[in-house]
């Protein structure tokens, strides 16, 4: 039961970190106008997944 508690737990973390990044990036494509290559960088986020966010927000 322990066992199945922490990897719920870790999820829970791994899903929180993943909702930043991306709040991040939306806020770097938005504002700062960097390009998908540098907010993928930054956030650690996959290319690809910064530019579908980078299409939806119509940056």
């Amino acid at each position: 039961m322990c066992k199945m508690m922490e990897d719920m737990r870790n999820e829970a973390a791994i899903e929180a970190t993943i909702e930043a990044a991306i709040k991040t990036a939306s806020k770097l494509l938005r504002f700062e106008k960097l390009s998908c290559e540098k907010v993928a960088e930054y956030t650690n986020l996959p290319l690809e997944e910064v530019e579908k966010l980078a299409k939806e927000l119509g940056a």
